[in-house]
């Protein structure tokens, strides 16, 4: 079995055969939320997708690192240095302590990864926790030339790192380029040139979040923060960085251009990048009202989807697109991932009864392993994986109505890969078990009670109820058999 694994590198636009800089061992750094508000959806997709890259990576024996951060200062409301700290302005809104806000959206965000069965990282740093890290970073960029102070605030020059180093090389812009775009500095910015961007920010007067620096009481930037974080736990050159597409430019570029102005060399082997998540075809956005959050869609309590849809559908929805391709959500798109999803469960839950036979027939479980492998050396195609273990669904649907047969010895090969890949490798879980290890029995005592009372309905010819009672219970994804000898209920 082959296991060479093939990441598609954003710094190079293309795919690579993946080699760690230390044997076995790999040093991953993911950009984490700026915990100012709930976690959206576009964020946890990013999150699932590197939880996914984390968990084949563990899967195929390397012992990883992962470190992702929280940001909890430094954010400001758009790139360009401008405008209040996320942070401080929600703390400014609602009356309370900036680290108030941190601690709830902190603990909101952990625990929708946990209801979407996310591994937690090896290290979650905080911005905050590493002011003194920052303040030595500043004035090593400072000691080469390569970042200036004015009133307070220091500033990281592009140009003239430009001169000595390019700049650009992850999102592909020229300097030239931005320049030409960018509008003249109106007097307002101590900025030297528009392109620069701020490593530290004297702190207004205002302003509730401030540390004490050689320069001002303020706060770092924020692109300065993850330089700071992940070559404290990682080192000055290590093997993954990943976030979310639009953390490309400028948030990618300038922790690269930060590190290459200290070591001179490039601080990361792989840059991986998540694609966005869309919302009925438009752009997830709170101001439109094109927005919902994980709780919403876990409880069913919004006004986008009829019903609730649960983690692991969800889940599971996600990773039947590409980490790198855009993927719209839409209750057709949910509703289909979710009978699939069920499709998968019911499969593997056959698995222990099977009847075995000397022989297996024409599936072959080395040649299906094989592909399922190369779909996730392939740069983590969950997708097509997932495709194969249809086909691996399939065939056990085909012995269970013994259509086929399979020997005691694939069979348990076949139930310990299909357990790997859908527990360990895609952190789906079981939820049909899980139900039926918390009170099963309730469940089909109710929905049998239910079904009574239809037939009841349909005996005494009221057909609105006995109609209504099934349908309900269909928009629950419960079937209603109607047969001579009665009526039967199925869980799909």
């Amino acid at each position: 079995m082959d296991t060479t694994l093939v990441v598609y590198n954003s710094l190079n636009g293309k795919k690579e055969i993946f080699k760690s800089i230390l044997p076995n061992n790999v040093g991953m750094y993911v950009c984490g939320p700026t915990v100012y508000s709930n976690v959206h959806l576009g964020n946890c997709r990013t999150f699932i997708s590197f939880d996914l890259i984390f968990r084949y990576l563990k899967h195929l024996g390397y012992k990883v690192r992962y470190v992702r951060n929280i940001t909890d200062a430094g954010h400001l409301e758009n790139d360009a240095d401008e405008g209040e700290d996320r942070i401080a302005k929600k703390a400014r809104l609602e009356s309370i302590e900036p680290m108030e806000v941190v601690q709830r959206y902190t603990l909101d965000f952990r625990d929708t990864m946990a209801e979407f069965n996310a591994l937690a990282p090896s290290i979650e740093p905080t911005a905050t926790g590493h002011i003194v890290e920052q303040i030595e970073l500043i004035k090593e960029i400072m000691a080469q030339g390569y970042a200036y102070e004015i009133n307070g605030s220091v500033y990281f020059d592009v140009i003239k790192f430009n001169d000595d180093i390019p700049y650009g090389k992850l999102s592909g812009r020229k300097i030239e380029d931005l320049i030409h775009n960018t509008r003249t500095l109106d007097g307002q910015s101590d900025k030297k040139n528009p392109q620069d961007f701020a490593l530290w920010k004297k702190a207004e007067p205002v302003h509730i979040m401030r540390w004490p620096s050689p320069w001002s009481e303020g706060f770092p930037g924020w692109h300065l923060e993850c330089t700071a974080m992940s070559t404290k736990y990682l080192g000055k050159q290590f093997d993954i960085h990943g976030g979310g597409m639009d953390l490309k430019f400028p948030h990618h570029e300038c922790e690269i251009a930060q590190a290459e102005s200290i070591n001179k060399k490039a601080p990361v082997n792989y840059w991986l990048h998540a694609n966005m998540l869309t919302l009925n075809g438009k752009k997830m956005a709170k101001s439109t009202g094109n927005n919902i959050l994980p709780g919403e869609m876990f409880s069913g309590e919004n006004s986008i989807f009829k019903k609730a849809f649960s983690p692991m559908a969800v889940r599971f929805f996600m990773l039947q697109a590409h980490y790198r391709s855009i993927v719209d959500l839409s209750e057709t798109a949910l509703e289909a991932s979710e009978k699939g999803f069920h499709r998968l469960q019911e499969g593997i839950s056959k698995l222990e009864a099977l009847p075995t036979s000397p022989e297996s027939s024409d599936f072959h479980i080395t040649v299906w392993q094989n592909k399922c492998y190369a779909a996730m050396n392939d740069d983590f195609n969950s997708p097509l994986l997932i495709a194969h273990l249809f086909d691996a669904v399939k065939y056990i649907n085909a012995v269970s109505n013994g259509l086929q047969q399979i020997s005691k010895t694939d069979l348990a090969g076949l139930s310990k890969l299909m357990n790997v890949f859908f527990f360990d490798v895609l952190g789906l879980l079981n939820t049909n078990k899980k139900q039926g290890e918390n009170g099963n029995k309730q469940l089909e005592g109710a929905l049998q009670l239910i079904v009574e009372l239809r037939n009841n309905a349909r005996a005494a010819k009221d057909f609105q109820t006995s109609d209504l009672i099934r349908d309900s219970l269909s928009n629950l994804n419960i079937q209603i058999n109607d047969t001579s000898e009665g009526s039967t209920f199925k869980i799909n």
